[in-house]
């Protein structure tokens, strides 16, 4: 059972990321792509914190920066009270052993030539966990515990389905028992039946476990079935976070609106009024100032096109950053 003491697993403060971008024969300056423009959010012991938005809003850089994959620009990244962006390599590789992620494309990040014992098994002698007999048997244990057999772990990644390919993934996770998992969009290459099979499975691991999650998805339902609260990104920033229950019975930010007015839904009781978001997602190199959402908002004022607004609480675990909301 979930812990009910709250403890921030993972918190973040002011987070950046910018890259540079590719310089052609003509450009003169350096220009910047604003990944992760400034994003403050915690993640608590035991929840499962979704982060959603539209592709290239920067939700996976937010999980390698957390992971410590890729080091920020600016900003905080506190694990347990410690701060993962100053952490030497020593400090990170155990911190590894303790977060860890499963990807989209479960298939990129195996090496094809290796048998799924060595595939799940090589992060248990990396860290020094377990080795030959022992570290077989951690292998088929963490096999069966996401639905496939022992005798599999003979087999080649090629040889098994997509969902199944996924589960080994999962397996190659659990065979560390860590505390925080980063799962980047884990479904959205599967097919819908196979889809519903891992998020069971990535469910009932999280309840088994307690293991916090960051659950990346741009799949509003995917989202609303996994997760325990819910951040909103739109180019590089945070536009709202709430409660699950909150998010969707009171969305206050206008892009959230848009982003669930969008969604189909079976139950006619929760049918909304489907409005249709005009315009492109702005370019992470040049954003507008002011709200990066104001280009396409129609309730935009002058003030939404000079100044980005603070991600204020409002109460009962909501924050939004809109100047509508702010002068209520």
């Amino acid at each position: 059972m979930r812990s009910k003491a709250v403890t921030k697993m993972v918190e973040v403060r002011g987070l950046k990321k910018h890259f540079i971008a590719e310089r052609g024969l003509f450009f003169g300056s350096k220009k910047w792509i604003l990944a992760v423009d400034g994003v403050d959010f915690h993640i608590e012991k035991g929840e499962i914190f979704g982060l959603v938005g539209e592709s290239g809003c920067g939700k996976s850089t937010v999980g390698k920066l957390i992971l410590g994959l890729w080091k920020p620009t600016a900003g905080r990244i506190y694990s347990d009270g410690q701060d993962i962006a100053d952490m030497d390599g020593g400090e990170l590789r155990k911190l590894r052993r303790r977060m860890s992620i499963v990807y989209q494309h479960p298939y990129s990040s195996f090496n094809p030539r290796m048998l799924v014992r060595d595939i799940v098994g090589r992060p248990l002698v990396t860290f020094g966990i377990a080795k030959g007999r022992e570290k077989d048997e951690l292998v088929a244990k963490a096999l069966k515990e996401v639905g496939l057999n022992p005798e599999h772990m003979f087999r080649y990644p090629h040889e098994f389905s997509g969902g199944q390919q996924q589960r080994i993934a999962v397996a190659r996770v659990l065979a560390l028992n860590p505390d925080f998992v980063v799962l980047d969009e884990p479904t959205s290459a599967l097919d819908m039946s196979v889809q519903a099979h891992i998020l069971n499975l990535l469910s009932h691991l999280h309840q088994k476990y307690n293991f916090s999650y960051l659950f990346i998805s741009h799949d509003l339902n995917v989202i609303e079935h996994m997760s325990d609260r819910i951040g909103v990104m739109y180019v590089g920033k945070l536009l709202e976070v709430a409660t699950k229950e909150e998010l969707y019975k009171n969305p206050l930010h206008p892009y959230t609106r848009f982003l669930l007015d969008a969604v189909l839904v079976p139950n006619p009781r929760r049918r909304r009024k489907h409005e249709i978001l005009k315009g492109e997602v702005p370019s992470p190199i040049n954003p507008p100032p002011g709200c990066r959402f104001h280009p396409r908002c129609p309730y935009a004022t002058d003030i939404c096109r000079k100044e980005f607004p603070e991600l204020l609480d409002i109460g009962g675990k909501h924050q939004v950053a809109c100047h509508l909301v702010s002068r209520k």
